[in-house]
């Protein structure tokens, strides 16, 4: 994920992850079609392409990922306003001080809960 984001930079990455509670198998970016660095939206072909690939391997979408290459290093207002994947996470890469971090988050009635992440 890590190699996206700054593969992406100044925009926002985003793309998809899947795999078999609570492990993640597969790791799939997905084109930032908004090519911003304070927004993204997948590009539909891309993202119903890996969906259609996950559901034929067995695997669930897990978590959503996406970057703020300029913070905050939580869910933005539009993050949660935009938000259509109850059950799945939501990763953000931050950063800060020249250093990217990783955090997860639920999403429920438009508020966001963090998690913990586990390597």
């Amino acid at each position: 994920m890590l190699d996206d984001v700054l593969r992406r930079l100044p925009d926002e990455a985003c793309g998809l992850l899947a795999g078999i509670p609570p492990r993640v198998e597969r790791v799939v970016p997905v084109t930032n079609i908004a090519a911003s660095p304070v927004r993204f939206l997948m590009e539909p072909q891309e993202q119903v392409r890996a969906l259609h690939e996950f559901d034929q391997q067995g695997l669930e979408l897990l978590a959503i990922y996406h970057s703020h290459p300029h913070g905050p290093a939580h869910p933005s207002e539009t993050d949660l306003r935009e938000f259509a994947y109850p059950g799945t996470v939501m990763l953000i890469w931050s950063e800060s001080g020249g250093h990217w971090r990783l955090d997860g988050f639920t999403i429920e009635n438009r508020q966001y809960t963090a998690i913990k992440l586990e390597a």
